[in-house]
């Protein structure tokens, strides 16, 4: 849970400054993005299974 609430604080924080210096956010499309990240996950935890 931890780990949880400091990425959220910590990509806050990098949005709070992106906007503060009018910067593009660099992300893909919410839907694309989020998908990216669990594909992401995914393919890492089903490779460690498989390894160990």
């Amino acid at each position: 849970m931890k780990e949880i609430v400091l990425s959220v604080i910590t990509g806050f924080g990098c949005g709070v400054i992106f906007a503060a210096f009018k910067l593009p956010v660099p992300a893909p499309p919410v839907f694309a993005g989020v998908a990216g990240i669990i594909g992401l996950w995914l393919g890492y935890d089903i490779l460690v299974r498989i390894i160990s």
